[in-house]
């Protein structure tokens, strides 16, 4: 093909223009995921454990894909807060800070979780959902955890240090002292755990103000539900507003919900619930869906309990997907940060995820198309190790002993409890500052491409809804 100067003039210009161009307006809605901690080793250990080294998760088959940077504007690893806030607000803050701007310093609440940010301590800074609702769309924030933790608090409310989850809460509730008016009549849905922080001490909860916040939501119009039962028995269709907190702290991990028969919602019960709200406003709708506890069984170093919440979060995708019109909606999933976890050793293809390393050689096993029959790969002691192990974290001994494959007691490697090792000793393991993964599928995708700052994520987001 010649390469005339009004072609290569022409390329040169689209290249210039910025990514959100291509898609303003495109998206009547948008479904924003976020795997808390999901980092991209999570992601491939969730894949093997449910579908296998060749298999695929839901959030893999969307059609355009992206590599995050996350670091906070004070730390190469950043916390949940700054970096869920920036996907939410498009501005860099300080770790434990809650969308606000860049010089707001992350004071330590004083007293009973209430924040004293002090004086002249930044300013807050308009989040997506504000946009959304200005323009008169829907809006609403679904998690596993409590609804007043950083990522989700990143979508409604402004404070200088994300442990103020008292002050977080009343941001939330319409009409009320501390109310942010920015969301106008207030999140269309908003479901979790956390009810400790909308209920007084008298009453069993942690607030010192004496205000029963859930009966503050019900005087606003709220629907108001504590259980899976009853979240199912909402015709969401006929509710208008929806409230839900379904543990007193964060909701359980999806394999205790399972095995103990909890009436704990899942995750995706939550999402296709939140969309039949949510759809009802002709202008389209905003919603927020974390899998909240990834990140904390990872701060655990129990890796089976990371890959179960891990696939119910792939789980919720999938239901999304099957529910929404791609035509007009735009589905993203990402993850806040990464943490330590990797994959290491030379494991046979088919050895399960949680299980000791084995041998890939076929001369090491007696029946090759078994991998439990392979030899296990030892450590320079000659002590058998796990494939899945972290870089830091609670579970480092003095001397490493070898591990055993098998469930019944918790310190064999396939039992739900067992913590795998870690390479530093520390009280709990860290996030990781490596990039993470975004996918993203119909209306006004196309967008999301290469490396992005996770604040430019915010511009697209906003553009692809015409914001």
């Amino acid at each position: 093909m010649k390469h005339t100067p009004t072609l290569i003039a022409t390329a040169l210009v689209a290249l210039s223009l910025p990514l959100s161009a291509q898609a303003a307006g495109e998206a009547k809605n948008v479904i924003f995921f976020v795997g808390d901690g999901m980092g991209p080793t999570t992601v491939t250990a969730a894949r093997i454990y449910k579908y296998g080294e060749a298999g695929q998760l839901n959030m893999e088959k969307l059609s355009r894909t992206a590599r995050i940077k996350t670091f906070s504007n004070d730390a190469q690893t950043t916390d949940s807060a700054p970096s869920m806030a920036a996907y939410m607000t498009g501005v860099k803050m300080n770790n434990e800070v809650i969308s606000m701007t860049a010089d707001t310093k992350a004071i330590t609440p004083t007293t009973a979780l209430t924040g004293n940010c002090g004086a002249n301590n930044g300013k807050a800074v308009e989040t997506i959902l504000e946009l959304a609702k200005g323009k008169g769309k829907a809006v609403g924030a679904i998690t596993t955890t409590r609804i007043t933790h950083a990522t989700p608090a990143a979508t409604y409310s402004h404070v200088c240090h994300r442990d103020a989850e008292n002050d977080i809460a009343v941001q939330a509730v319409p009409g009320g002292a501390g109310y942010n008016p920015a969301l106008k009549d207030g999140l269309d849905v908003l479901l979790g755990g956390g009810k400790q922080f909308f209920v007084p001490k008298a009453d069993g909860g942690a607030r010192p103000d004496g205000r029963h916040l859930v009966n503050e939501m019900k005087a606003a119009g709220y629907t108001y539900v504590e259980t899976g039962s009853a979240l199912t028995a909402v015709d969401g269709k006929a509710v208008n507003k929806l409230f839900g907190l379904f543990n007193k702290n964060h909701m359980d991990y999806e394999l205790d919900r399972v095995k103990k028969s909890l009436d704990q919602p899942s995750l995706a019960d939550m999402t296709i619930k939140a969309i039949d709200v949510l759809s009802k406003n002709p202008n389209g709708y905003f919603l927020m869906v974390e899998g909240g506890r990834i990140d904390h069984a990872l701060h655990g170093t129990n890796a089976k309990r990371v890959l179960e919440d891990t696939i119910a979060f792939d789980d919720a995708i999938k239901a999304a997907l099957a529910k929404v019109d791609l035509s007009n909606t735009l589905l993203v999933f990402t993850a806040d940060h990464d943490h330590t976890m990797t994959i290491n050793g030379y494991s046979r293809r088919g050895n399960p995820i949680l299980d000791i390393s084995r041998s890939y050689r076929e001369a090491d096993c007696t029946d090759p198309k078994n991998p439990k029959t392979c030899k296990a790969n030892t450590d320079a002691d000659g002590n058998t190790y796990t494939t899945l192990v972290f870089g830091n974290g609670p579970n480092r001994k003095d001397i490493r002993t070898t591990l055993t494959s098998g469930d019944t007691d918790k310190s064999m490697v396939l039992h739900d409890d067992y913590m795998q090792e870690t390479g530093i000793r520390l009280g709990s393991e860290t996030h990781g500052g490596g990039d993470v993964m975004l996918g993203a599928g119909g209306a006004g995708a196309k967008g999301f491409k290469g490396t992005l700052d996770n604040t430019k994520v915010f511009g697209l987001l906003k553009a692809a809804m015409g914001l």
